[in-house]
């Protein structure tokens, strides 16, 4: 087989092109050397010959004949190959082109039938990975984000497969999170809606009774009165959260300055001292001695923590104290507000920072309730910080946890 290739190899097909156009140049020489010899014996009136033999001589004369012959005979005998190397040629400008499907026919085994091979092996492959990107791109455009077309490594065509996942992936996303986007929408729309219409029942319903004169005597009507007058305070409540929530969210603008989480804890138990002391409660800070500093917009930031000290004096009153702790952990500060009543149950904990989400349904009515935003608005204020916020509870303890970069 070797033998066999190295036969028909350019190097070797030239070769005997180039032997035979000689050969064949040598033997038409001969016959009309012949030729002419029989002429000028034989018809000597033949004057062309004796002319050309006479004033050009012989030797010119074969020479010039015998290498038009060669040129001749040579370029006869090597256009099959030159004419197979151009069908090659073409085949590769139609690859070029964007056509794939017209195979070069493979005729021998030498070098340019091995390159006539390896071209229709990669169309071939070519038209085959095109087929799978282009049924990809079908069933993408179809709607099934999580089809995946195959990657070949180390492939141009590969990458842009790759290419082309990654946008399927990133469009996928991006409509998932408009349509939770819209989804959050509309449950902020529900959820206001129900938690509006709650108290505004109740304040047209005795509004009602009083501009019917429906009541006994006047402590009947101040009764009335009283309660129209909480539910009042209840929805300005609601409707301030409201606003307050979809500010943090809509980019509200922060003037971050840096502030000493110890002072600032420190100050902000004080306020709360009327509202422990009517709790039977108290409240210790545990900091260590010198500054702890974060970037952060000090007015924010107080509603969030007034949301979770509040929260731990509504549900923590049987546990007596609140404590704060704050610490350093590498290059953040930790912040923890713990209380000691009844715990969170396990089942609210992933749900308590949701909106108009409220834990314990049956204790809220006891202690008053609130919004179900106040946990919200605290979670968006402490993100929007860069910071994070988590939950604990336990029969022991509830702990309400915050983490913010370090500023120096």
């Amino acid at each position: 087989m070797t033998r066999i290739k190295l036969f028909y190899s350019i190097r070797w097909r030239f070769l005997m092109i180039h032997i035979a156009s000689t050969l064949s140049t040598a033997l038409v020489l001969l016959l009309g050397n012949l030729l002419a010899t029989y002429l000028m014996q034989y018809h000597p009136l033949n004057t062309p010959i004796i002319w050309v033999i006479n004033n050009v001589g012989s030797t010119p004369t074969m020479v010039v004949a015998g290498a038009l012959l060669y040129l001749t005979f040579y370029l006869a005998l090597s256009r099959p190959l030159v004419q197979y190397t151009q069908d090659i040629a073409a085949s590769l400008q139609h690859m070029a082109n964007g056509k794939f499907h017209e195979p070069v026919k493979v005729q021998t085994p030498s070098e340019l039938g091995a390159i006539a091979a390896h071209v229709n092996r990669m169309s071939e492959e070519l038209n085959e990975y095109l087929r799978e990107i282009h049924h990809g791109l079908q069933e993408i455009a179809k709607g099934h984000f999580h089809y995946d077309i195959p990657v070949k490594p180390d492939n141009d065509l590969g990458k842009i497969a790759e290419s082309i996942n990654k946008m399927s992936t990133q469009l996928h996303h991006s409509i998932q999170e408009e349509r939770n986007a819209e989804k959050t929408k509309n449950d902020l729309i529900t959820g206001v809606s129900h938690d509006l219409r709650t108290p505004l029942t109740s304040i047209l319903g005795f509004l009602e009774l009083i501009e019917k004169d429906r009541y006994v005597d006047e402590v009947e009507l101040r009764y009335y009165v009283g309660i129209a007058y909480e539910k009042s305070v209840t929805l300005k409540k609601l409707i301030d959260d409201l606003f307050e929530y979809t500010r943090i969210n809509n980019g509200m603008p922060l003037e971050l300055r840096k502030l000493d989480m110890n002072d600032f804890f420190q100050q902000l138990a004080e306020e709360f001292v009327p509202h422990l002391e009517s709790a039977g409660m108290s409240c210790r800070v545990h900091a260590p001695e010198h500054p702890v500093f974060i970037k952060a917009d000090g007015d924010r930031l107080v509603r969030a923590y007034e949301n979770l000290i509040a929260n731990a004096i509504r549900y923590g009153s049987d546990g007596k104290r609140v404590d704060i702790y704050i610490h350093e952990e590498e290059q953040q500060i930790v912040i923890q507000i713990v209380n000691y009543g009844s715990p969170i149950p396990e089942r609210d904990l992933p749900f308590i920072f949701d909106r108009f989400y409220r834990a314990d349904k049956s204790r809220s009515k006891q202690t008053g309730g609130g919004t179900g935003l106040g946990l919200a608005i605290t979670k968006s204020i402490i993100e929007v910080h860069g910071g994070k916020i988590a939950a604990s509870s336990s029969e022991r303890q509830t702990c309400f946890e915050t983490v913010f970069p370090k500023s120096t």
